[in-house]
């Protein structure tokens, strides 16, 4: 069976699913996105994902091509036509198609796809047993962080550079030598008191929906959390170490660089965090 997108109000097979050459995403990555797990066939955290797009809109001056409230019909159906049990579903919103200038078109409608796929447990469930490896990479993102915009090459980049290296992510550093987030999750580290740290949520960096939800696990079980920066050497100390994000939830990281986190394994705490998160997440 053909996938199905949801395409400036249609829905196309794959191979028919087309975007104009002069769209704004293709030629100045000028547009917003989001990725939104699904677990069982329901949509994790939905609520969260729309208004972190409608911000995201907003501080790009985009308008939303469809009625706010008609999302969740269209996202329902792409899960339906594509028969995803359990996957991601991909958003994505550009200011639309206009002869190339780099000025915003006066007059232009925003353009609109929605996919989804299908993504096996299996994977996730293998590096939460064994943990991941993650290298350190310059962060030279923009200043913009906190934008979910499609723009995303120094993250593509980082990310094969971890790939190349046998690591499945990169934590970011910027100049002042902080850590601020992976290029495709946001990173913790779990001090010898118990206490879970994170980059505080600002421009340098995308506040996650899973860092959010985590956050509100947390804080009903008491647990020990401070949003602080924290470098390379802070690392060397930690007991254990995480990231978190819509595909990967909660995940125990074993080692950055050739720094071993804890004694090199997964911690005491990466069943109890994992617990935490999915007590958390709001089904739709």
């Amino acid at each position: 069976m053909s996938r199905i997108a949801y395409v400036n109000g249609n829905y196309l097979e794959f191979n028919k699913s087309l975007i104009h050459v002069e769209d704004r995403g293709y030629q100045f990555a000028d547009g917003v996105y989001e990725v939104i797990n699904v677990l069982n066939g329901n949509l994790v955290d939905y609520d969260l994902h729309l208004a972190r797009l409608f911000r995201s809109l907003k501080e790009l001056k985009i308008k939303s091509p469809i009625n706010k409230s008609t999302y969740i019909y269209h996202i329902k159906n792409i899960i339906k036509k594509n028969i995803i049990t359990d996957g991601l579903i991909y958003l994505q919103i550009t200011r639309g198609v206009a002869p190339r200038d780099h000025k915003f078109p006066k007059i232009t409608k925003s353009s609109i796809v929605i996919t989804g796929r299908h993504l096996s447990l299996d994977d996730y469930e293998l590096k939460f047993k064994n943990g991941i490896k993650i290298i350190t990479a310059e962060d030279i993102r923009w200043g913009r962080c906190d934008i979910k915009t499609i723009s995303l090459l120094p993250n593509v980049l980082a990310k094969q550079n971890a790939h190349t290296k046998g690591a499945s992510e990169a934590w970011l550093v910027n100049n002042e030598g902080y850590i601020t987030e992976g290029c495709a999750s946001n990173a913790w580290i779990l001090r010898k008191d118990n206490t879970l740290i994170t980059h505080p949520s600002n421009k340098s960096i995308l506040t996650g929906i899973t860092r959010t939800s985590f956050i509100k696990g947390l804080k009903r079980h008491s647990v020990k959390f401070k949003e602080s920066k924290f470098k390379i050497k802070d690392i060397r100390n930690a007991k254990e170490a995480y990231v978190t994000s819509a595909t990967q939830h909660v995940t125990p990281v074993v080692a950055v660089n050739k720094i071993k986190v804890g004694n090199g394994k997964p911690g005491k705490f990466a069943s109890i965090f994992r617990d935490v998160y999915m007590e958390a997440l709001q089904l739709k």
